[in-house]
């Protein structure tokens, strides 16, 4: 078994990558990279070989971030001065609002789909890894990875299709 620091510098990347996809925030993913790699070193006994230790990594990521989001689900507090201002100085306010508009489309059809096709196409789209990355993450081949993402593709454009 490697060391933690050769484990680190080997799967940080794409843990981290990984988390940006789940949270879409380069300092929360951060924050659970590094809360990761520390439960890794205090469970590492546990690792059982059974699968990829790029894949195990990235489940123990994914549980810390569950964590974060039912803690969060409890403290939600937005004030409507706090959004009020973030909208008068935002420049580009009606180019923005049509972004996040189709960005929300997007997604909202990607919720449509089975999980594993909604995980690839977050990993592959927001997390901007290539299919071999994706295949490794999920335990799959690249191949396997770059077909469910088109077939994903190809199903939320058959459904939009169809709504018009």
């Amino acid at each position: 078994m490697q060391n933690i620091e050769e484990i680190y510098k080997e799967y940080s990347t794409i843990v981290y990558k990984y988390l940006f996809c789940l949270t879409q925030n380069e300092e929360i993913s951060e924050d659970i990279m590094q809360e990761t790699f520390a439960v890794a070193v205090e469970d590492i006994k546990k690792f059982r070989g059974e699968c990829k230790l790029s894949v195990w990594l990235c489940q123990i990521a994914k549980h810390i971030w569950y964590k974060e989001l039912k803690k969060k689900e409890k403290n939600v507090n937005v004030s409507f001065e706090e959004i009020k201002k973030e909208i008068l100085y935002d420049e580009m306010f009606e180019e923005t609002i049509c972004a996040k508009e189709e960005k929300l489309k997007l997604f909202k059809d990607m919720q449509k789909l089975d999980e594993k096709s909604r995980e690839v196409m977050y990993l592959r789209m927001v997390g901007n890894l290539n299919y071999e990355e994706i295949g490794e993450i999920l335990g799959k081949t690249s191949n396997w990875a770059r077909v469910t993402f088109y077939r994903a593709k190809q199903k939320i454009r058959e459904e939009n299709q169809n709504e018009k």
